[in-house]
């Protein structure tokens, strides 16, 4: 080997050394880059989300169920439970075999998506979206998330349909109006790729629609899907003509309770992460519930009669409904009003706009869930606004934002409603929808489930 070979092999050495160190010196950039593209599955936004997804099953049951059961006649509190507890249950069943991939499967159109049946390719490592980018949930979380609210939708279409619709009819109507209601609307608003979700509707340059937590999906959703159901399924027996007051406004009361607790988790869970946009959710919670509670007393007031405790929990319950899509969309001033204004329109539309119309939204599902959920959706479109306390940015145009929520509204009310009227008269078909006279008489307790609520 000539000494100029060897000056050439010491070149290449040279050369392969640098290199070397070079690498290396990169390897800790590359380190970095690679740490911060992997996803981030926080221990508490997990941890609040597994929370927040118990706190929703409690607004069921026990919640939902004593708040509607006290409501009702005594010989029907048992079978309003049932039927509550029932109809969530098959929702949970729905939602596990088909139900999140027509809402969130991993295809699909404007309207519905499709794939993940049965859950399939879902494992405790699979993950979930949140609204901050590189921060993901399991998704075993985000789907048991998503089921609670599927769950308790279908629930609240039963406040209109009480102490007359046969058992198996709920049962048969569920698994109709979910598939054909619930789970397009879930996925319009809240999937990527929605007609609401995305904007721009119809060609429009529209923003997308604010719905934090399920003012269209569940309130409106299940509101007008109650009077609708509650029109074609007839009047109960006496309606009008005998006194049907609550059987126990006690477990009413402890219902609202109940609901007002898991409503954290409802509204504060769905910023999905244990963050600053769950702490506004939180104490909008808090403030449009105590303001329309009290409004709607106040409104009882100035009606010419007492405030009373019914009155109480429904202005709970109004200021909930209301609160739900604005909830990590407003400032808590805005929501305190909010919450005030949508217990002055729903106390008239119960007290005085339903006597009028004659129809029989038994408990009021339509008049607090469908009213309050329209006040809610639409005002979020103005509490959004910087100006007045909102989250918004400094280019939001309260103008175009509104229009969209408009349209999300009536959007949701043509779906849900002609949805509707093909579940119910399917299950009409199927099972004769309504119970015979004498059963509706003597009580859906004993002439549905052979028992009573109170042995005495």
């Amino acid at each position: 080997m000539t000494f100029a070979k060897k000056m050439g092999v010491g070149k290449i050495a040279a050369s392969a050394a640098a290199g070397g160190l070079a690498l290396f010196a990169a390897l800790p950039a590359w380190a970095q880059e690679a740490a911060a593209a992997a996803p981030v599955v926080d221990k508490g936004d997990t941890a609040w989300m597994m929370t927040s997804t118990v706190l929703v099953l409690a607004m069921i049951l026990p919640g939902l169920a004593l708040f509607y059961g006290g409501l009702t006649r005594s010989k029907n509190m048992l079978s309003t439970m049932t039927q509550i507890g029932a109809v969530a249950c098959l929702a949970m069943i729905v939602w596990v075999c088909y139900g999140y991939g027509l809402a969130f499967g991993p295809e699909g159109n404007a309207f519905i998506s499709w794939g993940k049946f049965f859950l399939a390719g879902v494992t405790p490592d699979s993950l979930a979206d949140t609204f901050s980018d590189g921060f993901k949930l399991p998704e075993y979380v985000f789907i048991c998330f998503q089921m609670t609210f599927a769950a308790i939708t279908l629930a609240l279409v039963l406040g209109a349909t009480v102490e007359r619709m046969k058992f198996s009819a709920a049962l048969v109507f569920g698994v109709i109006w979910l598939t054909i209601v619930y789970f397009p609307i879930a996925h319009m608003v809240w999937a990527a790729g929605g007609f609401l979700f995305e904007g721009k509707m119809f060609g429009t340059d529209l923003p997308a629609a604010l719905d934090f937590a399920g003012g269209t999906v569940v309130h409106i959703n299940a509101g007008v899907s109650a009077l609708v159901a509650a029109m074609i399924l007839g009047k109960r027996i006496g309606y009008q003509k005998e006194i049907m007051a609550p059987h126990s406004l006690t477990l009413t009361m402890v219902g609202t309770g109940l609901l007002w607790v898991g409503w954290f988790g409802f509204n504060a869970g769905s910023a999905l992460e244990a963050n600053g946009s769950a702490a506004l959710a939180m104490i909008n919670t808090f403030v449009a519930t105590a303001s329309a509670g009290l409004a709607w007393m106040l409104a009882e007031k100035l009606g010419g009669h007492k405030p009373s405790a019914l009155g109480f929990c429904s202005g709970i319950i109004t200021g909930l409904v209301a609160v739900t899509p604005a909830a990590g969309n407003s400032g808590p001033f805005g929501a305190i009003v909010l919450g005030a204004v949508a217990a002055f329109i729903c106390f008239y539309v119960v007290t005085v706009l339903k006597p009028k119309l004659g129809y029989d939204d038994a408990l009021d599902a339509f008049g607090i869930h469908g009213v309050g959920g329209i006040v809610g959706a639409i005002g979020t479109g103005i509490v959004y606004a910087p100006s007045l306390g909102g989250p918004g940015g400094e280019d939001f145009a309260m103008g175009p934002q509104v229009v969209t929520q408009i349209v999300a509204v009536l959007v949701a009310i043509v779906w849900a409603a002609i949805g509707t009227v093909i579940a119910v008269y399917v299950a009409k078909a199927l099972t004769g929808l309504r119970v015979t006279e004498e059963v509706e008489r003597e009580g859906l307790d004993l002439g549905e489930h052979g028992e009573r609520a109170y042995n005495m």
